[in-house]
């Protein structure tokens, strides 16, 4: 592994000391690298000299070249430019692979082959090296060699059968989840192979698919529709197993009320909404029961509740230690105390767009949250850097690449 400084914690990083080559674009990838790079790798991300990775023009304009989808998945990488579809430019990312611990991309299955950058090419480079490739299927199907995009899996996988209310047609995740899953299973996938090399000495070819990740999303409902050997209804932000249970309105606005159990729901019935009956029903007596009748249960419990303001129901429902929330807007949430107080919210500076944030990483080891140690980069804004500190090139030679539009 190599070394890598991190003046910014007092305590190494998990991860400081591996370096990684982010050859994929979009999300999955992106996502997967970002992963590594927060919990401390050195995260070399590759992108198209002209135009970037995609995201670079998808969202919201900050700055030239970065933009709010880009700026999502990419913090704490550095980017240079190298045209792949040229011989040099393969050669300087073998060069790259040389000094590195793991490669990630996402082209057309064989794509990478073409390029002379597949897994058996690579490592015989360097033997060492955890190659991730992420592609749209399963690299052993018929269906190996077609592209994958998460709205699409949504729907193959199940996934958009799984969401909204009772009746209405399929509907997605308004995230691409299928994607931001996939780049999560990756990272976990790698992370195990960088620590069997430890005994094996070896890399792996970590593959994996978007169907195969998406597939996995609906977890335990996937598992009652083959109990059941029928397709699941749907319950939108009711839960299928669990009742009372779901976003319910009080008087002056929507909140979430979880009873998890028995003993809450005997709670929730004395304590909360003050109906003493109810936790003697034996038709409510029961988790089970209570699903069973749901339709009686959920009707009347919304008319009592929306009797109670907001703030006095979630007053008695923490009072009788009963889940719940305020169902907030996502700049609410962005903006709220809670996420301030987490330290949820790294703010910079960027120098073409003044002061921007992004989401400082999910990962806190030790009491500290691991930390944003580079804001998401401008395009090539690190070629220089990375090509003298690994490749020791000279700005000549650096000069001479750039004229000949390999970076």
């Amino acid at each position: 592994m190599h070394s890598q400084d991190n003046e910014q914690s007092a305590a190494p990083l998990p991860l400081a000391g591996v370096r990684v080559l982010d050859l994929s674009r979009v999300l999955a990838g992106p996502m997967c690298a970002m992963a590594l790079a927060d919990l401390g790798a050195d995260v070399i991300k590759v992108e198209h000299p002209a135009r970037g990775d995609d995201t670079r023009d998808w969202g919201i304009r900050i700055g030239t070249r970065n933009t709010s989808y880009f700026n999502s998945a990419n913090r704490n990488k550095r980017s240079v430019t190298l045209d792949l579809q040229s011989e040099q430019g393969v050669a300087l990312v073998r060069k790259l692979v040389a000094q590195s611990d793991v490669v990630i991309q996402n082209f057309k299955v064989g794509g990478a082959e073409k390029l002379g950058l597949g897994y058996e090419q690579l490592s015989e480079i360097n033997p060492r090296i955890v190659y991730c490739s992420i592609s749209g299927y399963s690299r052993s199907s018929p269906e190996a060699e077609r592209p994958g995009y998460d709205l699409v899996v949504q729907g193959e996988a199940g996934v958009m059968a799984t969401n909204g209310e009772a009746g209405q047609g399929p509907l997605k995740f308004g995230i691409a989840a299928v994607d931001m899953f996939t780049g999560m299973f990756s990272a976990q996938a790698i992370l195990a192979a960088l620590f069997a090399r430890h005994t094996t000495g070896r890399g792996r070819h970590v593959q994996m698919a978007l169907y195969d990740c998406g597939l996995m999303i609906p977890s335990y409902y996937g598992m009652e529709a083959m109990l059941r050997n029928a397709e699941q209804p749907k319950f939108g932000n009711a839960h299928p197993s669990i009742v009372p249970y779901g976003v319910f309105d009080a008087a002056d606005g929507p909140l979430v009320i979880t009873v998890g159990n028995n003993g809450q729901f005997q709670r929730f019935c004395r304590e909360v909404i003050c109906r003493p009956e109810w936790a003697e029903d034996e038709r409510f007596a029961t988790n089970t029961a209570r699903a069973t009748h749901r339709d009686v249960l959920l009707p009347e419990l919304r008319e009592v509740l929306r009797r109670f303001t907001r703030a006095d129901l979630l007053a008695r429902l923490n009072a009788a230690q009963i889940p719940c929330g305020e169902v907030l807007g996502m700049l609410e949430a962005l903006q709220s105390e809670r996420t301030a107080q987490a330290g949820l919210l790294h703010r910079f500076e960027d120098s073409e767009a003044g002061a921007q944030a992004v989401l400082a990483p999910p990962y806190a080891m030790d009491g500290e949250r691991m930390p944003v140690r580079m804001p998401p980069p401008h395009m090539g804004e690190h070629t220089r850097e990375v090509f003298r500190e690994l490749l020791q090139l000279d700005d000549d030679a650096i000069a001479a690449l750039r004229a000949d539009g390999v970076i």
